[in-house]
């Protein structure tokens, strides 16, 4: 059993990972800024308060933990810096001062900076809204950012082009630097099996200071 800490875990894909590390029978614990907010909670979530952007706040959730997932997105729209990138640099800054202590940190990352068969990355795709674009930078940064790190223990798992509620199946296939197309070039994973990728990543891992993909 895994003690879990999810930040994040009111979203479409923090919501799954919360029951699928729950059905794992492993100890999770949502942080919310305002947990009132969450409701009807399955009776074996603990909640409690925090702030991704805060690293003291960080520093005191994540302490008896043995990891923390980070499913934040979005972003503050076009000219700020993405919450994304400010939560990045919130959450090492908060580990780091656990020193030995501090847990492991997987973080939801994106599909952007992936490397496609043409030779360049899923950002370049024409016709893309400013507002998607401004997303998959803001993980773009946040990567760079991770990749320079060498005192916290993080993984980054970037999803398919295409990520949405769907069907858990518990298949899907992994890569490092590519996007995962099928045989007909479309790039997809349901939330729910994102979820299950994650919590087999926590419970085996493979991907300490990296980035790796999944999609089916």
């Amino acid at each position: 059993m895994v003690n879990i800490a999810v930040l994040g875990a009111t979203g479409t894909i923090g919501s799954r990972i919360v029951t699928e590390a729950l059905e794992r029978g492993h100890t999770v614990t949502a942080v919310l800024r305002d947990p009132a907010k969450l409701t009807d909670a399955d009776p074996r979530l603990k909640v409690t308060t925090g702030d991704v952007l805060d690293p003291a706040s960080v520093s005191a959730v994540a302490q008896g933990q043995d990891v923390v997932v980070s499913a934040v997105g979005g972003g503050d729209g076009p000219g700020h810096l993405a919450t994304i990138t400010l939560a990045a640099r919130a959450l090492v800054e908060g580990l780091r001062t656990l020193g030995e202590q501090a847990p492991r940190l997987v973080v939801v990352g994106g599909a952007g900076s992936l490397h496609t068969p043409d030779g360049g990355q899923v950002w370049d795709t024409p016709g893309l809204p400013e507002a998607l674009l401004q997303i998959m930078h803001a993980h773009g940064d946040a990567l760079e950012y991770y990749r320079t790190v060498t005192d916290v223990d993080w993984t980054n798992l970037s999803p398919a082009a295409q990520i949405a509620p769907g069907e858990r199946t518990g298949n899907y296939r992994t890569a490092a630097e590519e996007l995962i197309t099928n045989e007909a070039g479309d790039s997809a994973i349901s939330a729910e099996d994102y979820a299950v990728a994650i919590l087999d990543e926590i419970e085996t891992p493979a991907h300490s200071r990296q980035r790796f993909a999944v999609a089916y």
